[in-house]
């Protein structure tokens, strides 16, 4: 490797091109110097607008350009596993957008990948929704502030998926998609942070309220992922998991979680990174987070001091995201009963 560290881009969507990209550019000595999207008009308007050097026809001949030393995947889920397992075959080291894959037997495969190529780094975009928030969350959970944890409640609505007319997007498509049910595993992935500990499924319950819609080429297609679902999970010193996501519903977007314990609860704006307590007196109080204790977004960062100072990845690693996708096929197959 020279001492310029080279990434290769796979995929330019919407967060590759404001985080992603952005990101790397801004960090002494690495370069981005190949872009390959969806067709080669794309890959050259990203590339213009980056500046980026090159672009490339397919994503196979990033892997294999010798002029790489890192890929970064911003396709949809339906690649991660294919392409990962390639890049670090070809002994590159590997950021993949999150979802981690379709399934956890794709994410399986590249965490086997990873472990066989044990030196490269793997990392997958971690879930960013409560990053300035988890370690105050996680503090007030194992210092028993909270006292036993009895129930975490996730609500998250919109009404992206309202209105019959409106097209399918990659995130309704099951060939795109795979089990991933809008924001639920990335949601999963920052209770997974505070908690720690896997979760048991129950039970699920979903539905599909608009079976067809129209796909980008002008045809008719069934949607098979659900427009909303509610899970019941258990954990083993039973505190229950309950999670509520809905893209059906017709006012404003909510996003909240609350943790109720023995002794306290806490209600969490995802929307502006706030938090209150409550106590047994019923009060409700905000609470003040530590500057110390808050963490920003630095993904390309960390995935680039991992792979300098052999740093470990924290967010989030291969296993982590292994877990995740365990969570999402659990839940699939609660609801499915396949």
């Amino acid at each position: 490797m020279s001492d310029i560290l080279r990434i290769g881009l796979i995929g330019a969507g919407q967060n590759t091109r404001t985080m992603h990209i952005p990101g790397f550019q801004a960090i002494d000595g690495v370069e981005i110097v190949v872009v390959a999207n969806r067709s080669r008009e794309s890959s050259q308007r990203v590339a213009d607008e980056f500046g980026i050097p090159r672009i490339a026809d397919s994503w196979q001949m990033v892997v294999a350009d010798p002029e790489v030393d890192a890929i970064c995947i911003g396709t949809w889920p339906y690649l991660h596993a294919e392409i990962a397992c390639a890049a670090l075959a070809k002994g590159k080291h590997v950021l993949t957008e999150a979802r981690m894959a379709r399934n956890l037997t794709e994410a399986e495969e590249m965490l086997a990948a990873s472990r066989k190529h044990s030196d490269l780094v793997a990392q997958v975009v971690p879930s960013p929704m409560t990053l300035s928030l988890d370690q105050t969350i996680r503090e007030k959970i194992t210092s028993g502030h909270l006292g036993d944890i009895r129930e975490i409640c996730v609500t998250h609505t919109t009404s992206g998926n309202a209105n019959a007319s409106t097209p399918m997007t990659w995130r309704q498509d099951f060939e795109l998609s795979g089990y991933n049910t809008m924001a639920l595993g990335i949601f999963y992935e920052a209770v997974l942070r505070w908690m720690q500990e896997d979760v048991t499924v129950e039970c699920a319950n979903a539905a599909i309220h608009t079976p067809q819609r129209l796909r980008s080429d002008g045809s008719m297609g069934e949607v098979k992922i659900p427009e909303s679902i509610t899970v019941l999970g258990l954990y083993e010193q039973g505190a229950r998991l309950i999670m509520h996501l809905s893209g059906v519903e017709r006012g404003p977007a909510r996003e909240e979680i609350r943790i109720h314990g023995s002794e306290r609860s806490l209600r969490i704006s995802v929307f502006t990174a706030e938090m209150w307590e409550t106590d047994s007196n019923g009060a409700e109080t905000p609470v003040v987070i530590d500057e110390s204790l808050k963490q920003d977004w630095r993904v390309e960062a960390d995935f680039v001091d991992s792979i300098r100072e052999g740093a470990p990845v924290r967010l989030t690693d291969f296993e982590t995201g292994v877990r995740t996708m365990r969570f999402t096929d659990d839940v699939w197959q609660a609801w499915s009963g396949k």
